[in-house]
């Protein structure tokens, strides 16, 4: 046993002292090193905001309006075909452009938008995109029209006195790896006749016609391609896609399946016999969905939406229109799309938790600033995202058919054709 003594000799000894001066020693050699690193650690986020700034501000960016013809015949399955066309990764493909010139991949807001019940589709993208983008949707969408119009959002201005805001920002349910119930769910793939058509959009169009004078309604889907960026766990240097990750987890977890060996079951005590596991119904049909959506093309999302009204014409009704926009994309045994209570449709139900409104305003002028700039991925405004595949993102935003009668949806009245050969010079 060492007495207390017997340590306080020891320190006082010379080997004591020379113990002290190489631990010092070693300290003032390792110094720099540490330093280096613990600067890395607070300056380089700083500097990769910095470089995007830059960036961001020399990166031209335009609004294209989507006019869509009197028959629209096309199912979704089109519109994934043309989101699977914007999954770029190119632009940060080394660490020269991504961490000194702060370049990033593109990114693409699809917009709906109901201006006093006119309803509008557009699409915002750099101008460098803007060529391609059109080439694309014209390629799966012949009839339409498309036309570079100015930014409806940046002329509203948000003044409290004149008038009434509401915004919300949307996550999903559960897990990213849980699909929603996509257009494929509703049959649309297989393109029925249109009378026999089932279109989960037409509940939202139909809400975004019926609303009123001096009243806007705005949604906002942004996307840019998903890529392997999180760490692996206990390997730092390496990177993982944890949707996937995800997805197989929950699908060795229902099919009772060791993650190593891939054996489905539980293994019999007395036989050693692996016995199968037995699956629902719904579990098979979770199984199935989980599987087909790893298969497509995954992005990253965002989803936001606004209600801005000149005050005697705001109605809270339209708060209710815009929390439940997305519900019936949901279902139990696999996802769906909720509002964020966290961001910005925070309610404040006592006077004393917002005096005169001034928290809420200040939430409501972010809330559009944020949406003005179509920024999710990158500061000034970052959240949280998810991820949807193509198939998912195309189910919410897809051009509706003639199912979705809403008097108030613009369609470009005749289709343009060429001029015939024989005519006469």
């Amino acid at each position: 046993m060492i007495y207390l003594s017997e340590i306080l000799t020891f320190l006082q000894s010379p080997y004591a002292n020379a113990l002290y001066r190489d631990v010092v020693q070693v300290l003032i050699t390792i110094s720099p090193i540490v330093l280096t690193y613990i600067l890395l650690i607070i300056f380089a986020p700083l500097w990769v905001n910095y470089v995007q700034s830059k960036f961001f501000l020399k990166t031209k960016t335009v609004l294209l309006e989507i006019r869509l013809p009197k028959e629209t015949m096309k199912s979704p399955l089109a519109m994934e075909l043309f989101l699977t066309s914007l999954h770029q990764t190119g632009g940060e493909g080394t660490w020269y452009d991504k961490y000194w010139d702060g370049k990033t991949r593109p990114w693409y807001s699809l917009e709906m938008v109901s201006i006093e019940g006119q309803i509008k589709f557009y699409i915002w993208t750099r101008v460098s995109q803007k060529s391609f983008t059109e080439s694309s949707l014209y390629a799966q969408f012949p009839g339409i029209e498309i036309h570079e119009v100015e930014d409806y959002a940046r002329s509203v201005k948000y003044d409290p006195k004149e008038m009434k805001m509401f915004a919300c920002q949307f996550k999903l349910v559960k897990e990213d790896a849980y699909p929603i119930k996509t257009y494929i769910d509703y049959a649309l793939d297989t393109d029925p006749k249109e009378e026999l058509k089932v279109d989960p959009l037409a509940p939202l169009i139909e809400f975004l016609g019926s609303v009123g004078f001096n009243q806007q309604v705005w949604y906002q889907i942004i996307i840019r391609a998903h890529k392997k960026e999180q760490a692996k766990p206990g390997h730092w240097w390496k990177k993982t896609d944890a949707w996937k990750d995800s997805a197989q987890k929950i699908v060795d977890q229902m099919m009772q399946r060791d993650p190593k060996t891939k054996i489905a079951g539980k293994k019999d005590p007395v036989s050693g016999r692996v016995i199968p596991p037995t699956l629902s119904k719904g579990e098979q049909e979770t199984i199935a969905a989980i599987e087909r959506s790893l298969t497509k093309i995954a992005f990253d999302v965002g989803i936001r939406g606004v209600y801005i009204a000149k005050k005697d014409f705001f109605d809270g009704a339209n708060i209710g229109g815009i929390m439940a926009s997305f519900k019936q994309f949901a279902s139990e045994s696999l996802n769906g799309i909720r509002p964020d209570d966290a961001r910005y449709s925070r309610i404040f139900n006592y006077p004393w938790q917002d005096w005169r409104n001034m928290r809420y305003n200040k939430q409501m002028s972010i809330a559009l600033d944020a949406y003005k700039r179509r920024m999710f991925f990158y500061n000034p405004y970052i959240e949280q995202s998810f991820v949807f595949n193509a198939e998912e993102l195309a189910t919410i935003f897809h051009f509706p058919g003639q199912v979705a009668a809403a008097p108030n949806l613009y369609r470009v009245p005749s289709k343009k054709g060429q001029a015939p050969s024989n005519l006469p010079i």
